[in-house]
């Protein structure tokens, strides 16, 4: 069962006259690298709905949840409507939909930008480099595109990217506290 969706212009009037709180559910370091102006992190990660219940006290307005586009939102509804407020929304799109309307955020672009996003460019040169190593010095270097491929389809299959796990470790994806 979903949550009904509030589009940005109504979200930030509410959030502007204090009817609303606005709770980010991304990850920490998506969070770091841009937000919207006021938003509060619960990452779904370690989503605590009692915790995000009460943010604004004992008279806890309504929540307005997002995520980058909406979806990650949309599809863990049921955990989100576990909070004990009179309302609970999902921000139409995200934070996308939110900069689509015009409003602002804070952007910290010395944040790494989001692992997905990492572990999609680090893929893609991968595969650029076997198959430009194949076609240079020997088609053998077309084993390193297909082990790239082979770890794609795992990481769907069982939910666990090792590249993702590896990028993790990296030093600019430590956040300092």
């Amino acid at each position: 069962m979903s949550l009904a969706t509030i589009n940005p212009v109504e979200a930030k009037r509410r959030l502007a006259n204090g009817s609303a709180i606005l709770v980010d559910i991304r990850e920490p370091m998506e969070h770091a690298r841009e937000a919207i102006p006021g938003a509060q992190l619960h990452p779904l990660s370690t989503f605590d709905a009692r915790a995000v219940s009460a943010l604004g006290g004992a008279n806890t307005p309504a929540l307005i949840f997002h995520c980058q586009g909406g979806r990650r939102t949309a599809d863990n509804a049921d955990r989100l409507r576990s909070c004990v407020v009179p309302e609970v929304y999902i921000l139409e799109e995200g934070l996308s939909g939110w900069k689509a309307a015009g409003y602002s955020t804070s952007i910290d672009r010395t944040k790494p930008i989001e692992l997905q996003r990492q572990v999609q460019i680090t893929a893609g040169l991968l595969i650029l480099a076997g198959l430009l190593l194949a076609w240079l010095v020997s088609p053998l270097f077309l084993g390193l595109t297909a082990f790239v491929g082979c770890g794609f389809v795992f990481a769907g299959i069982s939910g666990w990217c090792g590249m993702a796990r590896i990028l993790g470790l990296m030093p600019w994806n430590r956040l300092s506290a």
